[in-house]
């Protein structure tokens, strides 16, 4: 005869969107022993992102006790439970790679979903805190002393009765609105060695998120090292662009590390992305916030025809970066709607490698942030048609830059 089991799952986000962890738990129904415990720090991510995340480490666990169970799902997450159980539909494009994840767990038979208040999910709850906590401390969760349970009645949800106080809701605010989704596989275990974060060694971060920064190969204007944002003509790749676009692609396929690809929606870097998709047999996703800033009246010019036409309104551009060329954008405007597509990716693909497609001034302002460098060293980078450099981002927030302005794929 098939057991059954009860898991507790809940996740929050203390910011949401902001750093955020998940706790699940695998319980007995009939004695309410604690069969298993699951909890990680998850980075910057939405309450949603880590309901879902704890959600399928939850059933991963009952899976791995016992796949042919019947697994009775408990959470006070209504979005979760009410789409998991097919009542709700999910509206939200970024929830339902996660949602098709805790499908593929188990049969859909074999789990069904129960809504339980907040009070009643305290030990999923706490093990959320716990790794959140653990996360700020640059490390990721381990389990801790073992709790003493309180009866279980399977009428009126799992209650559980934590040693020590109560760490409080993992919910940084409600849990009703959809966010941006992080897909890949939850870790069934925690590796026992700690990597070398940078040059510090530091606790076991996990897999780190890593963006392969490709700015587009040549267009008609590059070589004439024209002003072309995304105020200007949009211009195609030239023939050595696409040379370029297709030398970057054999590399790519030689490292077979890229697992997805986005672009900015300019044709240059469409254009460069597709070329490495169809080599990789990947799909192209487009985020608005990866395209070039707008240079206003600059657009189109040289450096040269600028400092002759707008004097004065160069000076004052290449001063501060809170300043934007007439009918431009500013660079900390830039920097604003890079930083909000980082963390959503950083969500979206957590623990994967991902190909960001992009421009001169979105690379070096993710290189910049990742370095914690001013503004002004915008000025102070290099950065070549179709050349390639790279940011790990780990669990702790931390970044680290692994290449930058790599070109030997095109000799």
């Amino acid at each position: 005869m098939a057991r059954g089991f009860v898991v507790e799952a809940d996740g929050g986000s203390r910011g949401n969107p902001g750093p955020a962890g998940y706790g699940a738990v695998v319980l007995d129904p009939a004695t309410g022993e604690t069969l298993a415990e699951a909890a990680e720090y998850i980075g910057h991510a939405t309450n949603n992102v880590a309901e879902y995340r704890g959600l399928i480490a939850g059933l991963r666990a009952a899976k791995a006790l016992d796949p042919e169970a019947s697994v009775r799902v408990r959470m006070d997450s209504k979005l979760v439970v009410e789409q998991m159980s097919g009542r709700w539909k999910i509206k939200h494009p970024d929830m339902r790679p996660l949602a098709a994840e805790a499908k593929s767990v188990l049969p859909a038979g074999q789990v069904t979903y129960e809504w339980i208040p907040r009070e009643k999910n305290k030990h999923a709850d706490r093990l959320a805190n716990e790794a959140m906590d653990a996360g700020r401390k640059g490390r990721q969760w381990e389990p801790g002393a073992p709790i003493v349970r309180s009866e279980l009645g399977l009428g009126g949800g799992v209650g559980i009765s934590a040693q020590g106080s109560d760490p409080g809701s993992a919910h940084g605010s409600g849990s009703g609105s959809a966010g941006a989704s992080a897909q890949g596989s939850v870790q069934d275990a925690l590796p026992e060695t700690a990597p070398t974060v940078g040059w510090l060694a530091a606790a076991d971060l996990g897999t780190p998120t890593t963006f392969v920064l490709l700015r587009h190969g040549e267009t008609a204007l590059t070589p004439e090292k024209r002003f072309s944002g995304s105020g200007g003509t949009d211009p195609d790749l030239s023939e050595t662009g696409r040379r370029q676009a297709q030398q970057a692609a054999i590399s790519f396929a030689a490292r077979g590390t890229v697992q997805a690809i986005v672009s900015s929606p300019l044709a240059r870097c469409r254009q460069t992305a597709e070329a490495v998709a169809s080599r990789l047999g990947l799909e192209v996703r487009i985020d608005e916030g990866l395209r070039e800033t707008d240079f206003g009246v600059f657009e189109g010019l040289t450096f040269g025809e600028v400092r002759e036409r707008y004097p004065a309104e160069l000076d004052d551009w290449l001063a501060s970066a809170k300043t934007a060329p007439p009918g431009g954008e500013s660079f900390a405007a830039v920097a604003r709607r890079v930083s909000l597509s980082r963390d959503k990716l950083l969500a979206r693909y957590a623990g994967k490698t991902v190909l960001l497609v992009t421009h001169v001034t979105p690379v070096k302002t993710l290189v910049r942030l990742a370095l914690g460098a001013p503004p002004e060293s915008l000025f102070r980078m290099e950065l070549s048609a179709a050349s390639v450099s790279e940011v790990a981002y780990y669990a702790d927030g931390n970044a680290s830059l692994r290449l930058l302005n790599d070109t030997s794929h095109l000799r």
